[in-house]
């Protein structure tokens, strides 16, 4: 046996529920990733009242979201306790840590607390989603994998359709933008109640474990793997280019900076929430890489589309549903791909997934910027031919589900 095959049989020998069972967990999983991805996105539509609250100008607050988003970089250093230590400890450990990142803005509301806090839930949501991620890959076979998957993810989509209207309904009704940090602290540690009853417990045998070391020599071994990580990271790349600047390019070619921009912002909450669906109705049965491939050239071929379309509000408005939409469709379904690779270092791997996509949206966010000073067609030239190189990447290394 080796040591796939030994640790396969480690982290499923304690399983327990049957598919009831692994239903309730799934459920639990994606209701608590709700409150992380709430945590997580909130800064972006609230930064402005939460600046104001810390006393700091916007671009001092936005410096705290940069540095936690260069956390993402060495996301393999969190991510891989899920492989060393079991990924019930690590889901717990995560939630443990965005409870004490949101308890201390709560208490002590001042910008060094605000930086500490969103670096301690960034490194729980680096330590919790490859946990969760992995978790499912050892206990959903692949052909199925893709729809539970998929269900997990609209925890994203939902934490911006329901988790923002909730948060600024809380900061309304409080005349204070601290309101809704005690609330996701508190949820959080009632997750992490509830994850304790309904997942089992899962630590590796001593000396079974998989080492972060050993993880990246694994992974280093896998051509496909090492193919879907470049993957990964141009996608991200690609997306992040055009991202970086549509609010930017609906508000000079419509001069409807509030009402337009606010339609975008729901326009990319309903897109992301579409393709998560289509991902769980349709990705296992036409193949995970299959389906990888067709959303990064739909993509690609919807950027193309966007200057052209893009001379009326409801143009622009429908040419970013489609571009959002496709991408989405593409990211979500790389992610079961992906758990399948390497199993002897899945949460070592997803978690490199989470490093490779978070360098792919620095550098997109760098260079969408210079590109749009020539005007959107730059962007989508380059978002288009991004995705390209995508696909020529994953249609030569990654063979296989």
């Amino acid at each position: 046996m080796d040591i796939t095959q030994l640790r396969e049989v480690l982290f499923r020998r304690n399983g327990r529920g049957g598919q009831a069972g692994l239903r309730a967990q799934i459920v639990a999983f994606t209701l608590v990733r709700l409150v992380l991805n709430s945590g997580h996105r909130m800064v972006y539509p609230f930064l402005p009242a939460i600046a104001r609250g810390v006393g700091v100008p916007l671009e001092t607050a936005a410096l705290a979201v940069t540095a936690r988003a260069a956390l993402g970089v060495i996301s393999p250093l969190f991510g891989s306790l899920a492989d060393t230590r079991g990924r019930r400890i690590a889901a717990l450990v995560g939630l443990g840590l965005f409870a004490l990142g949101m308890a201390l803005v709560a208490v002590w509301p001042t910008y060094p607390a605000l930086v500490a806090g969103l670096l301690l839930a960034s490194a729980a949501k680096l330590i919790f989603e490859p946990a969760m991620q992995a978790y499912v890959g050892d206990r959903v076979p692949y052909v199925r994998r893709g729809r539970a998957l998929a269900l997990t993810e609209l925890s994203w989509s939902f934490a911006f359709l329901l988790g923002m209207p909730l948060i600024g309904w809380l900061m309304s009704r409080s005349e204070s933008w601290r309101a809704p940090f005690p609330w996701l602290a508190g949820l959080a540690l009632v997750g992490m109640i509830g994850l304790a009853r309904v997942i089992p417990p899962d630590r590796p045998a001593p000396g079974a474990h998989v080492s972060l070391a050993a993880g990246a020599r694994i992974i280093r071994q896998h051509p496909a793997a090492l193919g879907a990580l470049v993957v990964a990271l141009l996608i991200g790349l690609a997306n992040e280019t055009v991202f970086i600047v549509y609010g930017a390019w609906l508000e000079d070619a419509f001069a409807l900076k509030v009402a337009a921009l606010g339609l975008a912002s729901a326009v990319v909450g309903v897109a992301e929430l579409s393709a998560e669906g289509a991902v769980a109705g349709i990705v296992d049965r036409i193949g995970k890489r299959r389906a990888v491939i067709l959303g990064t050239l739909a993509n690609a071929g919807t950027a193309l589309l966007l200057p052209a379309i893009g001379f009326s509000v409801a143009g622009a408005l429908a040419g970013l549903f489609v571009f959002f939409l496709t991408f989405e469709f593409a990211l979500v379904s790389l992610i079961p791909l992906m758990t399948e690779l390497v199993p002897g270092a899945r949460a070592t791997l997803m978690a490199g997934n989470v490093a490779v996509f978070s360098v792919g949206r620095m550098l997109g966010a760098l260079l969408g910027p210079l590109l749009f000073t020539t005007g959107l067609t730059a962007n989508a030239l380059a978002a288009a031919a991004i995705n390209v190189a995508a696909v020529a990447v994953m249609m030569l290394l990654v063979h296989q589900e």
